[in-house]
């Protein structure tokens, strides 16, 4: 049975993006990463309570706390991000630039705590930044630099979703290594929860939420299910199967957004873009074996 967990964690977490998209036609994608962080709330604490995890909350150290507050608060930049990406981009030219959080991942720790990487792990690297390169469109990558100054673009967006991605796992590595990864998750998604809900009253969005399409929320409510499903299967898989069989699928995760990016919203792909995804799958691969 873990192996179908694995394919539900992979199947769930692709169309958590694509859910996502469908939400943010007309809707602020603030107000839309807020209300989504309340459903993923329920979620996340729901399986800390399953787990038994939850009554241990109290016993969370200071150093650990401060970690976790500003793990969840790089999370909750990364999701800020990601959605105003969704809200202009293609989610097929998003979601690839959102797996170069592992990448950055390791970079950092690389050069922060000074962790080593194998062959195979530089290999992976390569691939997965050489694929990402050929998934976006030529004309966005040499209009990064004044995408950067000028701000706004989808593409920035996605790039800093990675970024602030790649830091919830070095801060999390580097301050909460004792702390059970569900009960963790669980706490930071309670400070996403409140940095998304002062985001939207300090632009003054809070009376948007009244006048939300009921499809739009229907999709967004839909997506934070989705992630709760996505990380509900994924621990199930693990705790079953091996971690070397079951990260690969969960990564292959790209392939369900693609897929499903094609079927609802009709986007295509050029065979630059579908040379970059098989390179991308293959440096996952190979990060799998390192």
């Amino acid at each position: 049975m873990w192996i179908v967990a694995a394919c539900l964690s992979a199947l769930f977490a692709g169309l958590t993006s694509v859910l996502a998209k469908a939400g943010v036609a007309t809707m602020s994608s603030t107000v839309a990463t807020a209300l989504r962080t309340l459903v993923v709330v329920v979620g996340a604490w729901g399986m800390a309570a399953l787990t038994g995890s939850a009554s241990f909350v109290s016993s969370i150290d200071g150093r650990s706390l401060l970690f976790l507050v500003l793990s969840g608060l790089a999370t909750g930049a990364s999701w800020l991000c990601y959605f105003a990406a969704l809200a202009r981009g293609d989610v097929s030219r998003v979601a690839p630039i959102d797996k170069l959080s592992t990448v950055l991942a390791i970079v950092l720790a690389l050069v922060l705590l000074g962790e080593p990487v194998s062959v195979w792990g530089v290999a992976g690297i390569v691939a997965i930044t050489a694929g990402t390169a050929l998934m976006v469109d030529p004309s966005d990558l040499m209009g990064l630099p004044g995408a950067l100054r000028r701000g706004g673009s989808w593409l920035v967006y996605a790039l800093g979703s990675a970024l602030f991605a790649a830091l919830t796992s070095i801060l999390g590595k580097v301050g909460i290594s004792g702390v059970d990864p569900t009960l963790g998750t669980a706490v930071r998604t309670l400070v996403v929860l409140a940095m998304a809900w002062v985001i939207v009253v300090g632009q003054g969005r809070l009376g948007e939420v009244r006048s939300i399409p009921g499809r739009e929320l229907a999709f967004i409510v839909a997506s934070g299910a989705a992630t709760c499903a996505s990380w509900l299967a994924y621990y199930h898989a693990l705790k079953e199967g091996p971690a070397s069989v079951v990260v690969p699928i969960d990564k292959l995760s790209i392939l369900v957004t693609v897929v499903f990016s094609a079927m609802m919203f009709h986007e295509r792909f050029t065979r630059r873009y579908l040379g970059g995804l098989v390179l991308m799958c293959g440096g996952t691969a190979a990060m799998v074996i390192a």
